[in-house]
């Protein structure tokens, strides 16, 4: 087999991925958006990454935590595929007034 095409193989393409907070998770992270570089195939690994950069993002995003995500702005599930230019957003459950 060729050295290339096994470097090709295992290789992932880092996406850019525009990730945006809302409502207590932005106050938390002290921003409404970020862009991230990420090699994460799904919303829910994107979760993991920013959760494995401390604090603030390891309280208000972790897993016992109740917190809804969207995809492109629409409600989406942890095992949703994230393509690269995608839009992220996490909120909790409940917001406005």
């Amino acid at each position: 087999m060729n050295e290339s095409t096994q470097t090709t193989q295992t290789t992932k393409t880092a996406k850019t991925i525009t990730v945006r907070y809302f409502a207590s998770i932005r106050e938390a992270v002290g921003s409404g958006q970020e862009t991230v570089q990420t090699q994460a195939e799904t919303l829910g690994a994107l979760r993991e990454e920013l959760i494995a950069r401390g604090e603030p993002w390891a309280s208000c995003l972790a897993q016992g935590r109740a917190v809804r995500m969207a995809l492109n702005q629409d409600m989406a599930q942890g095992g949703q595929e994230l393509p690269d230019g995608a839009e992220a957003a996490f909120f909790p459950p409940v917001t406005g007034g």
